[in-house]
């Protein structure tokens, strides 16, 4: 953040072919930007040099796509290092034609974040966290995630 004749203006990297920007988020950032009633939330703990994140991100795409007429918003959240925001964490987005919104976070001691975010986190990733405020439900799954459990629980929260 910088301050600019007593504005705050948040930088954030442009992903050129796709228009998407990439916004260094803090935790709380996070927590408020999932926290409208009535929109199912997905959001991915990830980095770019995690094997099995790469390997299940088409899964949040194609979920992404899926559900783009409907409340459900999908939220990617990079924890890669700071060298590598925002060119390499761009390029990779560009590389992978990454569609649902991603953002940075921008903190490093997960002994703060974590528990900001989500209580029983070990610190592992790929971990997703979906929740649906309106009906007060919220799952946290270290490890790999499936389209087809990801569609089962969003289907079961829209019928709510």
């Amino acid at each position: 953040m910088i301050r600019i004749m007593g504005l705050v203006v948040a930088l954030a990297a442009t992903v050129a072919s796709y228009g998407q920007q990439v916004p260094s988020y803090k935790a709380e950032d996070v927590v408020r930007r999932t926290s409208h009633a009535d929109t199912v939330y997905v959001v991915n703990f990830w980095a770019t040099w995690c094997g099995p994140c790469v390997k299940e991100l088409p899964a949040f795409s194609k979920i992404d796509e899926h559900y783009k007429d409907q409340p459900v918003k999908v939220l990617l959240v990079s924890l890669d290092f700071k060298e590598d925001y925002p060119q390499k964490i761009a390029g990779f987005i560009k590389k992978k034609k990454l569609q649902p919104e991603v953002v940075w976070l921008n903190e490093t001691n997960a002994n703060e974040f974590i528990p900001k975010l989500e209580s029983s986190w070990s610190g592992s990733i790929p971990a997703t966290l979906i929740l649906h405020q309106r009906t007060s439900y919220r799952i946290f799954q270290e490890g790999l995630v499936t389209e087809a459990q990801l569609k089962s629980i969003i289907d079961n929260q829209l019928a709510r």
